[in-house]
């Protein structure tokens, strides 16, 4: 394991590399931020689409970079739109590089073939994961991915949860256990595996966590909750104390 630093670079940006604590805060689709070398840093989207769910998880930067100061844990952001190249999908997951997503087609995305897929790889996704993989390697590593969510996809109903927990078959433990803590909160809808499923092959948490047998969690958030700082501090106010509860009970 190389030396761990603050840092930011093009792919991904790392706070509070020497905190103390287990834990290890991750946010996959922090930013909607295009590269200049990427279509000239336009994937010819208008700034409003730029602005949804479809390039970046809104809300969740803030979101992971506060929880992290609260669990005195270091976090890693990546540093550049999910519709560049997707860090959380696997190197062989055929939305890696989305060309349509939720009824919007990506005209940058239109005629990037595999010479492009692996230009951006190289520059991106390998690098981001792996930092994330230096971070994981720090003894007794406990994993907290942080995402958001939009209340409403196109067409589909209303999305009733505040906060969904995802978790694969494969190591439920953690994921169970906060659900199962969130559930007393009496103002709360938690999704259980909710608004998707948590088990996706090759992607963040099985490639750093689950293949390498460390706890974790994935927090998705509704990103309406988390659209200004202020939510954002009162998510990870709320979050912290919670996860810290749960992963001193589990006897992990």
């Amino acid at each position: 394991m190389s030396e761990i630093t603050d840092a930011t670079t093009d792919a991904y940006e790392i706070n509070g590399a020497a905190r103390g604590s287990r834990w290890l805060v991750t946010c996959d689709h922090a930013s909607n931020r295009v590269p200049d070398w990427v279509n000239g840093g336009d994937l010819g989207l208008l700034p409003s689409d730029m602005a949804r769910h479809i390039a970046f998880d809104v809300g969740s930067a803030g979101l992971a970079r506060e929880l992290a100061r609260l669990l005195d844990a270091p976090a890693i952001l990546s540093r550049f739109s999910r519709l560049v190249i997707d860090p959380n999908r696997g190197t062989d997951d055929p939305t890696l590089l989305m060309k349509l997503y939720d009824g919007t087609i990506i005209p940058g995305n239109r005629h990037a073939g595999t010479d492009e897929l692996a230009r951006r790889k190289a520059a991106l996704y390998d690098p981001y994961h792996a930092a994330y993989g230096n971070l994981a390697a720090r003894p007794a590593c406990v994993i907290c991915a942080v995402h958001s969510f939009t209340p409403q996809l196109r067409g589909r109903p209303a999305r009733p949860w505040q906060v969904g927990i995802l978790y694969s078959h494969l190591d439920a433990s953690l994921a169970l256990s906060l659900i199962a803590r969130l559930g007393r909160e009496s103002d709360l809808c938690v999704g259980d595996n909710q608004p998707y499923s948590g088990h996706l092959p090759g992607d963040a948490i099985d490639r750093h966590a689950l293949q390498a047998g460390r706890p974790n969690v994935l927090i998705e958030v509704r990103n309406d909750l988390i659209a200004d700082a202020a939510g954002q501090a009162h998510w990870a106010a709320r979050l912290a104390p919670i996860l810290t509860e749960v992963l001193a009970a589990s006897g992990l």
